[in-house]
């Protein structure tokens, strides 16, 4: 029982700084989810982190995962409620109110200072990622594939995963 309410207040603290998409939350979903609680290993985090892009809702999803692994069916219910509720609640709050922090110049201006440190923690989450599973030539020409695929067409995220999962599978037994 506690892992389990261990586990809610970490993810209602996790989806209460869920700003600017799951990408962000990528490093400090690491350091909470592998070196701090010991909950995955690097390659099920990775791994989960690779999953989860095929799901709504992506790095969101992991804390299905994770809450899974710690708790069972129940961990994992309660991984998703937490890590979505805060955000949930807080989306209430603005849409009900929202022609009054559309015009407020105080919000404007801390979007714009967040904005950059998002960018920033995206970059951050893609080094760390790429550190750990970029190992070799293939890996680097899928990257930089998968990076023009989605720099210079409307291609679906979902299909260049998809497609790079595919020609994994295929390489595995060539």
């Amino acid at each position: 029982m506690a892992g389990l309410v261990k586990l809610a207040w970490v993810f209602l603290k996790i989806g209460m700084i869920f700003f600017g998409g799951g990408y962000v939350l990528i490093p400090l979903l690491h350091r909470i989810m592998v070196d701090q609680y010991q909950w995955l290993s690097l390659r099920e985090f990775l791994d989960g982190v690779a999953l989860s892009q095929l799901t709504p809702g992506p790095l969101a999803m992991l804390a299905t995962f994770t809450g899974f692994r710690v708790g069972g069916f129940w961990g994992g219910l309660i991984g998703t409620v937490c890590i979505f509720f805060p955000c949930t609640a807080l989306m209430l709050f603005i849409s009900g109110h929202y022609e009054k922090f559309r015009n407020m110049e105080l919000l404007r201006n801390v979007l714009d200072g967040v904005l950059p440190a998002v960018v920033g923690l995206v970059a951050a989450a893609a080094w760390n990622l790429g550190v750990v599973s970029l190992t070799g030539g293939r890996d680097f020409l899928l990257l930089a594939t998968g990076f023009l695929i989605l720099q210079f067409t409307r291609i679906s995220p979902m299909f260049v995963i998809l497609g790079a999962g595919t020609v994994g599978f295929l390489l595995r037994f060539s």
